[in-house]
């Protein structure tokens, strides 16, 4: 205990305490594939059908038996195929035109590309080489009937929407989504398009910031305004938000200033279970429970509130929704710049990557680093992480973590 508080919580105790009490819904819900990007899969996916259902051409080209070219270059064209028809078996000693996704018809095993042939009215003139059995996609060689193609726990994206639909699926069983209440405390904080600013008031950026990165993980976000530094108003927003949400995140008020209610009004009507991280930019992070609701109280400055998302806020959600957990996962490279006095926390800085001339990434940070430069975020493409009491030269290897990946 140092100075009434707590001592600082490390990334890794935090991210084991939350993990501990990450229980996923169990409720579950069939949606159409039109709604299904970013849920969670609540039931393994198997393929009713085999992908694709038959043999057919990877290229325009010519369709042909390879035994009947061994001896000789000029073919007659017998068949005509396109995609979408039903050919009928090609004579043998004959050649046919066919088009990128068209069956094979039936006795042709090769595929020479148009570019490589001559064709000299209904006669094909073959290349003098060519590969037996080349440019054919064949049955089956993307799925089985059978197939596990999506599992439980996978969140759904573009892609996997459009493997689904592949198979001829409409709709699939997911996990119903989150829903989660945001809250911004501060009597400076006005909407944007509220109108012009008086002295003293900011518009806020946290709540329309914290929703966006909500709605790519697919949540419920249910509507709440800002609340002013009020400690009764705090309160009755906190237990109305936990009637409905699963999921309750403020931000602003969980710091030790007289204005900061956020905190107090927590530890009445619920309880915390930790407070304060050894994390810069970031330190006063709270996580407990409001009635029924996970709280989560993020600071208020907006890299703060930014960076502890991508960090704790993300991954909770991830596992109450069910879905499978994943490391962050940060790879070596070289800094750009130097710390040459550590800090006692461990540091996310903000920088983007630049790649020289001899292939090797270095990370450059942004040059001005306040928990207030939002721009930095916007700027940077992801996190360089610094471990408390480390100095950094110019060149020495360090994890950076990108956004691109974490945030999807």
């Amino acid at each position: 205990m140092k100075d009434g508080h707590p001592p600082l919580l490390s990334a890794e105790e935090v991210w084991a305490r939350m993990r501990k009490d990450a229980v996923p819904v169990t409720e579950c819900e069939k949606v159409t594939l039109a709604q299904a990007l970013s849920r969670v899969l609540a039931q393994d996916v198997r393929a009713p059908i085999t992908v694709p259902g038959f043999d057919n051409s990877a290229m325009d080209g010519y369709a042909f038996r390879a035994a009947d070219a061994q001896d000789r270059r000029e073919l007659p064209l017998s068949l005509r195929v396109a995609a979408g028809d039903k050919p009928e078996a090609l004579a043998p000693g004959t050649a046919c035109r066919i088009f990128t996704g068209a069956p094979l018809p039936s006795g042709a095993d090769t595929v020479v590309i148009q570019e490589r042939c001559e064709r000299r009215g209904d006669t094909l003139i073959l290349p003098e080489q060519w590969t037996p059995h080349a440019n054919i996609r064949r049955a089956g060689e993307d799925i089985r009937a059978g197939d596990v193609i999506l599992t439980e726990g996978q969140t759904l994206t573009p892609q996997a929407v459009g493997l689904a639909a592949s198979c001829g699926f409409t709709e699939i069983l997911a996990r119903r989504r989150l829903r989660v209440t945001v809250l911004s405390t501060g009597d400076e904080l006005r909407p944007a398009g509220s109108g012009p600013l008086r002295e003293g008031q900011i518009y806020d950026s946290n709540r329309p910031m914290l929703n966006a990165l909500l709605m790519r993980l697919g949540c419920e976000i249910h509507a709440a305004g800002a609340l002013g530094d009020d400690l009764a108003r705090t309160r009755q927003a906190l237990r109305e938000a936990a009637q409905t949400a699963d999921v309750i995140v403020t931000t602003g008020g969980v710091s030790v200033g007289e204005e900061d209610h956020v905190k107090a009004a927590v530890e009445a009507e619920g309880m915390l279970s930790l407070w304060r991280v050894a994390i810069k930019p970031g330190k006063p992070l709270a996580f407990g429970r409001v009635g029924g609701a996970h709280f989560l109280g993020l600071p208020g400055n907006p890299v703060s509130a930014f960076v502890t998302f991508v960090l704790f806020v993300q991954p909770f959600l991830k596992a109450l929704m069910g879905a499978t957990p994943t490391d962050l996962r940060a790879f070596p490279v070289h800094a750009g710049f130097e710390r040459k006095t550590p800090d006692t926390r461990r540091e996310f800085v903000r920088a983007r990557l630049v790649t020289r001339d001899d292939g090797a990434l270095w990370a450059h940070t942004h040059p001005r680093q306040s928990s207030g430069v939002l721009s930095s975020t916007v700027w940077a493409e992801g996190l360089v992480d610094i471990a408390a009491g480390r100095c950094v030269a110019e060149g020495d290897l360090v994890p950076f973590l990108p956004f691109e990946g974490v945030l999807d």
